[in-house]
């Protein structure tokens, strides 16, 4: 790395120097050919299903199977049955391909067998899969050992010019995934509340947003003691960002969770491994924000603001303390019975200041509860909301993307598990159904303006390469945020 400044988003200027393309047939190299567990076998495999199945391959998802010949060799790719083939199961076969050739630069793949589905959509998914397949976070690596992905070609004889169109959307799509992958897996003393908020500022300029960013002198006169109560055992500074994109019709608000450390407070967590992730606990700031630096690629026609609420949460002698009781933004008190249920304070005050600002609908973003995790394990964020169209249309922007969501109830009648003493509200509910409190927490600040939640701390990170999560932080919702901006409708009350 040398004397270089460190860059928290190498993934961004990556990206943008990949280079795609169409043709109808392979020029040499290794070509990745989508083979399903049944059904008819692509030509360009050169085997019928009985020899794959000699050597092992039966089209499972996530198989692979190398098949050199006398032109361009080619990697069968498993995947699953041909009847489940939509654009989510060939961005996850992208991804394994670009795996199994993780030394090559320049990575192929046919579109053969995906005739049934929407040609821009699959080079979209695609591009995105070879992308998020073969990223890694080595920043901090002295000797990288990542081959970086410089090409992607696309094999097709459709139109080529929907499949182009459709791989430069999904290098878009691509590049916010990758910077908030990058921005969660930078560890917590590279990337503080004011570093966060650098970024912002970066990444507005380049991209045609308006930047505000409050420090803790504007936090204090603004009456935001929610962010200020987090951060009071800091010796860092907080940072709320207010990054806007004007788009014309209709005004939707990302509010996202930026705690860039979160030790638990005085509420102290236990030394294990999900505390050696917490510098991922800024995750829905880092999705929220990535999101915004695409829309003017996307041509997106909402505008959209988003509130990240930024600090770290530390043990101190001037931390917050069990049963001191917070003045937020709106007004409202909040007694604080567990300083680790730090992600709904913050966004109190963001919350409040998006509806301040009058905007159509609030989606926040939050690695908010266990409880989350507990229910819905890794593979889907939950989602709770109190208006069932926007929650239709985070549903269905989750189904384009496929980072998957499930709906949970906001159950109103554990309210008063909220209730406190000596204040307004407090923050934490019962022992049971943490991810619902927190959510109905939440609520209170949204009022009567559409709102929905999405709690992402199962999604956050993946343990291993899945598909197209790799191991370490996901970006998890980056891309949902992307695609909810840009086919977003005002609800109608």
């Amino acid at each position: 790395m040398g004397d270089a400044p460190f860059d928290p988003i190498p993934s961004d200027t990556a990206v943008r120097a990949v280079e795609v393309s169409v043709d109808a047939a392979p020029a040499g190299g290794t070509t990745g050919v989508l083979v399903t567990s049944d059904g008819d076998v692509p030509a360009a495999i050169g085997a019928d299903r009985d020899e794959l199945a000699r050597w092992g391959f039966t089209g499972r998802a996530g198989q692979s199977l190398a098949r050199p010949s006398a032109g361009a060799d080619v990697v069968a790719v498993g995947a699953g049955p041909a009847e489940r083939l939509d654009t989510a199961a060939v961005r996850d076969a992208a991804a394994h391909h670009a795996r199994a050739v993780a030394r090559d630069t320049i990575v192929t793949v046919s579109l053969a067998g995906t005739e049934g589905l929407d040609l821009a959509e699959v080079a979209s998914a695609v591009v995105e899969g070879v992308l998020l397949g073969r990223y890694r976070y080595d920043q901090l690596r002295t000797e990288p050992a990542t081959v970086p992905v410089t090409g992607i070609v696309l094999v097709t004889d459709g139109d080529a010019a929907e499949a182009l169109a459709g791989a430069r959307r999904g290098l878009v799509l691509a590049r916010a995934a990758l910077v908030s992958r990058d921005l969660a897996n930078t560890p917590a003393g590279y990337l503080t509340a004011p570093d966060l908020a650098d970024v912002a500022v970066r990444l507005g300029a380049a991209n045609g947003l308006e930047v505000e960013v409050f420090d803790k002198a504007a936090l204090t006169e603004m009456g935001c003691g929610g962010i200020l109560g987090v951060n009071a055992g800091s010796v860092v500074e907080p940072r709320l960002v207010k990054l806007t994109y004007r788009g014309g019709e209709g005004h939707l608000a990302f509010v996202g969770k930026g705690i860039t450390y979160d030790s638990g407070g005085i509420s102290l967590k236990p030394s294990n491994a999900m505390h050696a992730a917490m510098k991922m606990d800024m995750s829905g700031a880092g999705a929220a924000l990535a999101a915004l630096s695409v829309l003017k690629d996307l041509g997106v026609g909402t505008t959209v603001t988003a509130y990240l609420a930024c600090t770290d949460n530390m043990p101190s002698g001037s931390a917050t303390k069990l049963g001191d009781v917070l003045t937020t933004r709106s007004g409202r008190t909040i007694e604080v019975v567990n300083t680790d249920a730090e992600g709904r304070l913050v966004m109190a005050d963001a919350i409040a200041l998006a509806v301040e600002d009058g905007v159509d609908a609030i989606v926040d973003i939050a690695t908010l509860t266990g409880a989350a995790l507990a229910a819905l394990g890794t593979a889907r964020a939950a989602l709770l909301g109190n208006d069932d169209a926007l929650a239709a249309q985070v549903e269905s922007a989750s189904a384009a993307t496929d980072e998957r969501v499930w709906r949970l109830p906001l159950e109103h009648r554990y309210r008063p598990q909220l209730d406190s003493d000596v204040a307004d509200i407090k923050n934490l509910g019962g022992e049971f159904a943490g991810a619902i409190t927190a959510a109905l927490f939440l609520a209170e600040w949204a009022g009567d303006v559409s709102w929905a939640h999405l709690d992402i701390a199962g999604t956050m990170k993946s343990d291993t390469d899945d598909a197209v999560w790799t191991k370490g932080a996901t970006g998890f919702g980056a891309r949902l945020l992307a695609e909810l901006a840009g086919a977003f409708t005002v609800p109608v009350a």
